[in-house]
């Protein structure tokens, strides 16, 4: 078990030993917010470079010339009238700044889809707190690392490079850790709605990021990657002094559904009030504790061990959506890393309205996210709803499209719904997808398997985070029709590898179905030859 932080420490003592029968889900909720906020300040930190592009290479022609528009340390150039480049942060001043800024994105993301697939080997080893802490902290080090190019006059493509390869190393660090905190605090009950509504912390960090580098991004733009880097630096603080990565680690008593779970164990002397081990077994009370029981168990879960790649790949379920976790990543990152570019190329809107109305796709994300969470909890069909997202968001890719530049009207309903659509499938197989197969009853219980399903889902979606934006900017070249051809494609090429689940859990619905009005029309015969 990992040692339970100091502050906690300090602010249960005062009443670990008092009868607190909400004791544990208070924690558990405080486990749900403290992730939540983790993993907000992660995408927080990566939406700077979306917002910034637009600033690194302009259209300088339609400038006025003045200082603003110089970084520290620049002179200014001469004859800057006949240098439509003049304004543009070199090196990405050349005529392939497309081509630069998709190398930009590759260098966090093929890191990060390659650093995934290991990171959650390696938090099934280490303490989740540390695990956790250590990489908020380095990629605060690494974002603000880009941010300080502009203040110190930086203009090495490598310096930058570098900078996004290692902070997509650091950022392997956050899903594998929070979705196994949130793993070990919550059941399988409402999984799909809560970890649905848990996972708008991906959108709400992509608002956030978008807009604070709005803010700073015409002004001042290294102060757009620095702020950030503060932020989720300091939420790696916060997260060591604060996050408790299980249950047991603070001692609750093991039951089902009483209020007496909720007692602490650890014995106080001079307080009669205690509710001891002895007391819990023999109280009058039903309960589900066993002293003997617990002790099996925690040497069933002592003989552990992790479960390895190959072993988590043979889980039915994992392997398939992992590949259409790659399409529908490959979807998302392209929004994420090319919208506020795109608004900004086919309007007339500024770089700081652009990131701003870029938010709203992330908005309609967070409804998509909690649909597609409740749907997959009502039906029971996890595949099936991500099909039915995913075809009716290819077609609302299209739509946006063709019609996105009608009215402005037009475009903020068609970036909202296009944003549901789109997060949709992916909230839901990063979340309680990934949760339900890293316990899946093949494991037997083995809570060690969740990191590295995991990773390796969200790894595999990583290699198509690293495509998408890269193929984007190589597709832009000969124009944004055949940038949405290709994301529309991917959505489809998802929806093909949900072919068998989606058939699966038709038949199974079907079969419930049947037997259920098998038994109501059994039931009734049976009431009726009775009553004859």
């Amino acid at each position: 078990m990992a040692k339970v932080p100091l502050l906690i420490r300090v602010v249960d003592s005062s009443a670990c030993c008092k009868h607190t029968p909400h004791r544990h889900v208070r924690y558990q909720y405080s486990m749900l917010i403290l992730t939540f906020f983790c993993y907000m300040s992660y995408h927080l930190s990566r939406k700077p470079i979306s917002v910034v592009k637009a600033e690194l290479h302009q259209n300088c022609s339609k400038i006025p010339f003045n200082s603003t528009h110089w970084w520290p340390g620049a002179t200014p150039p001469k004859n800057h009238t006949k240098n439509g480049t003049w304004c543009d942060f070199p090196p990405f001043d050349k005529t392939n700044y497309k081509g630069l800024f998709g190398d930009l994105d590759s260098a966090f993301l093929v890191p990060y889809a390659i650093g995934m697939f290991f990171s959650g080997m390696i938090a099934e080893r280490v303490s989740i707190r540390y695990f956790l802490s250590c990489g908020m902290i380095l990629c605060g080090i690494f974002t603000s690392m880009f941010g300080m190019g502009y203040f110190l006059g930086i203009h090495s493509l490598a310096f930058y490079l570098m900078a996004q390869v290692l902070n997509g190393l650091a950022q392997t660090s956050g899903w594998p850790g929070v979705v196994t905190c949130v793993g070990n605090w919550f059941g399988k009950q409402r999984r799909g709605l809560i970890m649905g509504i848990w996972n708008s912390h991906t959108s709400f960090g992509n608002i956030l990021g978008s807009v604070l580098a709005s803010v700073f991004v015409s002004y001042s733009w290294g102060f757009s990657f620095i702020v950030p880097g503060i932020i989720i630096g300091t939420m790696g603080i916060i997260c060591f002094f604060t996050l408790i990565d299980h249950p047991d680690d603070m001692n609750f008593v093991p039951g089902d559904k009483e209020d007496i779970k909720y007692q602490c164990l650890p014995k106080c002397e001079g307080n009669e009030n205690l509710i001891t081990e002895n007391d819990l077994i023999n109280s009058s009370e039903p309960t589900s504790y066993n002293s003997t029981d617990e002790n099996e168990e925690k040497e069933l879960e002592s003989e552990q061990k992790p479960i390895g790649f190959f072993g988590a790949l043979k889980i039915p379920g994992v392997v398939e959506f992992s590949f259409c976790l790659l399409f529908a990543k490959l979807v998302s990152y392209t929004f994420l890393y090319w919208l506020p570019f795109y608004i900004k190329n086919t309007s007339t809107l500024s770089p700081t309205m652009s990131g701003l109305i870029s938010t709203l796709f992330d908005i309609g994300g967070i409804f998509g996210g909690i649909a597609a969470g409740l749907l997959s909890d009502y039906t029971g069909a996890c595949a099936s709803t991500c099909s039915v997202m995913l075809l009716i968001g290819a077609l609302m890719m299209y739509l946006f499209n063709v019609y996105g530049s009608v009215s402005t009207a037009v475009s903020i309903t068609l970036l909202l719904v296009t944003g549901g659509f789109v997060n949709g499938p992916y909230a839901l197989i990063t979340t309680a997808v990934s949760a339900e197969l890293g316990t899946h009853e093949v494991l037997k219980g083995n809570a060690k398997a969740l990191s590295t399903v995991t990773a390796i889902i969200d790894g595999t979606g990583s290699i198509g985070a690293a495509i998408g934006p890269y193929l984007a900017g190589m597709i832009s070249k000969t124009g944004w029709t055949n940038v949405f051809y290709m994301l529309i494609a991917s959505n489809f090429a998802a929806m093909l590898l949900l072919i068998r689940l989606v058939r699966k859990e038709i038949i199974l619905i079907w079969n419930k179905h049947y037997q259920s009005r098998r038994k109501t029309y059994t039931d009734l015969t049976h009431s009726s030859d009775q009553h004859a």
